[in-house]
Parts: C-alpha cells; sequence; structure tokens
C-alpha cells in the first residue's frame, strides 16, 4: 500500500468511526471491550480511553511496562493536538518524504506520531478524547484499535 493510499484508508476511518455521545458509561464500556478482546488474544497491551483530557479507562495487560503508559501518552499528545489518529499524522509525515521527529518541530519526549491513538470523534461537534493501544507494533497497535471500534459502534 502506497503512503497516500494509506492515507486515504485512515481518513476513511476517521469519518466513519463515529459516536452521537461519549460519556463516561460509553467510555467505560468501550475500554471493557478493548480489554476483553486483548486478553481474549493474550496481547500484551495498554489501554487507555480519555475525554477532554481525563482517563476515563486505564488497563496494562501482563508483558506490558510503564515505557507502554508513556507511548501511550505520547501518542495521545499527537492526537490531542492535530485532531486525528497518530498513524495518521505520522503517515502525512512521511507522505511528504520526512518523518514527525524531524519535521513536526515537537518535542519527540512529549509526542510520537507512531500508531495506535485514536480519536474519540463525536458527529457534528468532533475530536473530544482519544482511545488507544500501546504494546504492539504500530501498525497493529492501531489495528487493533479501529478493529473494536467498528465493532462497538456497529
Amino acid at each position: 500500500m502506497t503512503e497516500a493510499e494509506r492515507l486515504a484508508q485512515l481518513a476513511e476511518q476517521e469519518e466513519r468511526l463515529q459516536f452521537t455521545k461519549f460519556d463516561n458509561e460509553t467510555a467505560l464500556a468501550l475500554g471493557q471491550q478493548l480489554l476483553a478482546a486483548a486478553r481474549e488474544r493474550g496481547l500484551p497491551v495498554t489501554i487507555s480511553v480519555r475525554r477532554n483530557g481525563q482517563r476515563l479507562f486505564h488497563a496494562a495487560l501482563p508483558g506490558t511496562s510503564p515505557d507502554n503508559d508513556a507511548w501511550i501518552e505520547r501518542k495521545s499528545r499527537v492526537v490531542d493536538r492535530y485532531g486525528h489518529s497518530s498513524f495518521l499524522v505520522g503517515t502525512q509525515f512521511r507522505a511528504k518524504g520526512g518523518s514527525f521527529e524531524e519535521h513536526s518541530r515537537l518535542d519527540p519526549d512529549e509526542y510520537a506520531a507512531h500508531g495506535g491513538v485514536f480519536p474519540v470523534i463525536v458527529r457534528g461537534v468532533g475530536p473530544i478524547g482519544t482511545v488507544g493501544v500501546s504494546g504492539l507494533p504500530q501498525a497493529e497497535d492501531h489495528a487493533f484499535v479501529v478493529e473494536q471500534l467498528e465493532t462497538f459502534l456497529g
């Protein structure tokens, strides 16, 4: 898949995977679904669901470490800043022939444009939070979150 094709796919996911409402109960239910799916597959991931900067759900499965918490925070900052998935933002920089780290002018200790964190978008409102995982290669982190959002949003 070319970078342009990947960008189109990532943009389509964000357009399609939107909520009609997102409250604490929605966040908890989404987090529980991600947790159950990760446990069922034996995935070593850390899971985070946030709204307006407040962490509403967090879980760390066996095989994770504090580094996974830091990765989720860095990827979430990218989503908060750009309003798009961390994977889409990193792909945009690569498609322009560079990297996020060298061209964003943001501190790489604070921001990471690697796959795994997706914006919580409320239709008609816009991005209001994040849902993400850390622990797998970036494309797999992203794919897992997207798959779970597809299931959750039905």
